[in-house]
């Protein structure tokens, strides 16, 4: 294979500053709509050897050399002796940046491999666990913020998760209390899709570490989820976006929640209410669309 040449090199290295750019535009503008990082605080960057924990701590490093504001970054990894985990790779990485990490060793995976049948899904109880400790550990360190590496694409496809399976309409949010109530959790990344991630692990060269320490569980209602956004991604443009940009665009009265909004103390008010009796507020129908419409109207 022929070494790219001079043309290909320059554009090879303004397509990578341009989507450095934007992941740090939309990492950037993600703190700041939920205050998730204030001067002082001390930032806890939770890696687990992936792309996206990778791309959470190179775009904070980032951020923080340009932040008006000072704060502390630490990295953390727990080891939680999985079978062929290569337990120096990311000690090695770390090292390398010559930044604060820490590296937690405890065998999670023997309890869960003793507590979960063969052939069940393990990930929601060693998730519980891996919380457990990572709060201990955040106290520890004295962190007043824990960072997760999930992005656009986590949130959505918890979303699909909660409203399929669970009756909930219920994502990941971008900043919260943590369930033990003595920390907060921020997930940066909030804005930024899982492709722009893949893609930026590639440039950086990041060491990742295989996600099937496992096993493979293929068959995880999570990648179902995300089988169907690609999906729609490929087929009907527009529309994953759409999707997250109505979970910022919320109207509690046009719900069913009755703790959301106060049902019974709705009465006629004697003037236009702005979010009154319309259930569809975008009516730019295609034309095909309206045609039909029109058929089904006239047919009433």
């Amino acid at each position: 294979m022929n070494a790219p040449d001079h043309k290909q090199l320059e554009k090879q290295r303004f397509e990578a500053n341009k989507l450095e750019k934007r992941l740090c535009r939309l990492a950037g503008q993600a703190i700041a709509d939920f205050n998730m990082i204030e001067a002082g605080d001390r930032v806890m960057v939770c890696l687990s050897g992936g792309k996206d924990s990778y791309g959470l701590l190179d775009v904070l490093l980032k951020l923080r050399q340009r932040a008006p504001i000072d704060f502390d970054i630490v990295a953390v990894n727990l080891d939680q002796k999985h079978p062929g985990y290569p337990a120096q790779v990311l000690p090695d990485y770390l090292k390398s940046l010559g930044i604060e990490f820490r590296i937690v060793e405890q065998d999670t995976y023997s309890v869960v491999k003793r507590l979960v049948p063969e052939g069940k899904t393990m990930c929601s109880l060693c998730s519980r666990l891996r919380r457990g400790v990572l709060y201990r550990l955040a106290g520890e360190l004295g962190a007043t913020r824990i960072a997760l590496g999930h992005h656009r694409d986590d949130i959505l496809e918890t979303f699909f998760l909660n409203l399929f399976f669970g009756g909930k309409l219920k994502a990941m949010p971008p900043k919260l209390g943590s369930d033990d109530g003595k920390h907060v959790v921020i997930r940066p990344l909030a804005y930024v899709k899982e492709k722009d991630l893949a893609r930026y692990a590639e440039v950086r060269g990041f060491p990742i570490i295989p996600c099937d320490l496992c096993g493979s569980q293929d068959q995880l209602q999570r990648k179902q989820v995300k089988q169907l956004l690609r999906q729609w991604e490929r087929e009907f443009p527009g529309r994953v976006e759409n999707v997250f940009n109505s979970l910022q665009r919320v109207t509690p009265s046009h719900l069913l929640d009755r703790k959301l909004f106060d049902f019974p103390a709705v009465a006629a008010a004697g003037a236009v209410v702005e979010d009154g009796d319309k259930a569809f507020d975008a009516e730019d129908f295609s034309s095909a669309s309206t045609s039909l419409i029109r058929v089904l109207s006239s047919s009433e």
